[in-house]
């Protein structure tokens, strides 16, 4: 009794302390990135073993409080479907309270161009994308929060 206790409690602390990683195929994927909204969709790809990776996750946080009614932030894990548990509990550590999913397809070359053409594959990579302007924007590398910023307002932009 004492050990389902304390694995329940764990269970709710991890809840508690971010959001649950959503497994998603290519045409999910395609679905964010083509989807109509009123909101900027801020997409970083990344991956738990990636130190640059990790180094930005905090910038997006931030960036969707700060813009907490302008934006939604995505980010896509690229570990293998078969840690989601150790992706699961990375974004518990870290607390992290985005859109988190875990991108099932490991055959890159079939779906990277539909992100950006001009994508070699590494991360981290970003897509921000304006639905309302059709303005879209592509960062293949690790970015500063200041960089990050500029790209959402000048996204945010009507023009």
């Amino acid at each position: 009794m004492k050990n389902t206790l304390v694995i329940l409690l764990i269970a709710v602390a991890a809840v508690a302390n971010g959001q649950s990683v959503e497994v998603i195929k290519v045409p999910d994927l395609q679905q964010l990135m083509e989807q109509e909204s009123e909101e900027v969709q801020v997409i970083n790809f990344w991956a738990t073993w990636c130190a640059p990776c990790i180094k930005e996750l905090p910038y997006f946080e931030k960036a969707r409080e700060s813009y907490a009614d302008k934006i939604k932030v995505h980010l896509v894990s690229l570990d293998f479907a078969d840690q989601l548990e150790k992706v699961n509990r990375f974004a518990s550590r870290k607390a992290l309270k985005s859109n988190l999913y875990l991108l099932d397809n490991v055959d890159y070359n079939s779906w990277i161009n539909k992100v950006d053409p001009s994508w070699t594959g590494a991360i981290p990579a970003t897509l921000i994308i304006n639905p309302k302007t059709g303005k879209r924007k592509f960062v293949e590398s690790e970015m500063k929060e200041e960089e990050l910023n500029a790209i959402i307002k000048e996204l945010l932009t009507k023009s």
